[in-house]
């Protein structure tokens, strides 16, 4: 694994810190009027999703890690547990639905999904940017709301709620951006 100095990490990069696998979620350069010049890194444990604050000089070395991507279709779920199938080889693999958080109700039968590999660990998964889901309940369209830049509670056909502008209603299909859990356009 390459070291890197201090300095140079960047958001997005995966460094082995403390005995752990760890994103850097945000980074700030610092240059005190006094002393040295350090990167305030806010760090993410790929494992158990703790926390933490570190200060790096640019004399520290870091290893910087690679995490393979694979692309794997979702079969289904059991006991808390995702099965994906890799479309190269048709090997199965389970991994816990904890790693999508609340971005669970998203995942449909036959998704393709990126898996972050670290040798055979699976460490993350991300799903499309954007989903096609079901509106199965709102409220009606009132008079005279949609002159403003208003919008209205949603229940999708996965059970998520979200705001829709007023101009949709029931069984229309919707696009929803699933980072964001929101409305992004009509399907």
């Amino acid at each position: 694994m390459p070291k890197i100095n201090g300095n140079e990490i960047r958001p997005g990069f995966v460094v082995d810190h403390d005995g752990g696998l760890w994103a850097a979620v945000k980074v700030n350069h610092v240059k005190p009027g006094k002393g040295g010049a350090f990167a305030q890194v806010e760090l993410k444990n790929l494992r158990d999703g703790r926390k933490l604050n570190e200060r790096f000089r640019s004399e520290d070395k870091v290893e910087q890690v690679q995490l393979d991507n694979k692309d794997q279709q979702f079969l289904y779920e059991t006991d808390g547990k995702l099965v994906f199938m890799d479309a190269e080889t048709f090997e199965q693999i389970e991994i816990d639905a904890e790693l999508l958080g609340d971005r669970r109700p998203f995942l449909q039968d036959g998704m393709t999904a990126t898996v972050e590999y670290y040798g055979e660990e699976p460490l993350s998964l991300r799903i499309p940017q954007k989903v096609k889901c079901r509106v199965v309940e709102t409220e009606p369209v009132q008079k005279g709301q949609t002159a403003a830049n208003s919008f209205k509670p949603a229940i999708l056909d996965n059970g998520v709620r979200i705001m829709i502008p007023p101009f949709v209603g029931v069984d229309e299909d919707i696009i929803v951006h699933t980072e964001l859990m929101e409305y992004s356009e009509r399907a």
